[in-house]
């Protein structure tokens, strides 16, 4: 695959890329903001891939980079939490039960955060998690397990535990 163009990209994955930085940051705006810069990088700055997997993960691990210094920035600390009518105007529905499992994963620590969503969301292997975010495998596999005990920690905390079908 020698197509490199940005809109072909963002054609073929712009979704995706958009529900990887909306799973991360919490907020529909910044995920927009996220998912345009990724974008606008690899117009600027085109790539050469091999294949789409090749450019959907190269995409991925720049709209996880970018999630990791948004969570970083002043910025994130100064905005106050927008109505939540207008939050959830992403193109994918939530159930309820998932909007309350989004929200707690958005609240982990970015390094379980991310391989959570790459696992369940995108339904990436531990092994093709490790390549992208180039981590070994049994830390990917550590850093899930961690992860998930967290996750189930905190979703029990809240009265949020559902029972397994």
């Amino acid at each position: 695959m020698k197509d490199s163009s940005a809109l072909y990209a963002f054609n073929k994955f712009g979704d995706t890329v958009l529900r990887a930085a909306y799973a991360m940051t919490g907020s529909y705006y910044e995920a927009e903001d996220i998912t345009q810069e990724v974008f606008l990088t690899l117009h600027v700055k085109p790539q050469s891939f091999d294949t789409d997997e090749h450019m959907k993960a190269w995409l991925l691990r720049s709209a996880i980079n970018r999630c990791k210094n948004y969570r970083k920035s002043a910025r994130i600390l100064r905005n106050s939490p927008l109505d939540e009518a207008l939050e959830n105007t992403l193109s994918c529905e939530f159930t309820p039960r998932d909007s309350e499992i989004r929200e707690r994963i958005e609240k982990l620590p970015e390094k379980y955060a991310a391989v959570i969503f790459l696992y369940y969301y995108e339904e990436y292997t531990i092994k093709e998690i490790a390549a992208l975010t180039g981590k070994n495998e049994n830390t990917v596999s550590s850093l899930l397990q961690r992860g998930r005990k967290k996750l189930k920690t905190e979703l029990e905390e809240e009265g949020l535990m559902y029972e397994t079908r």
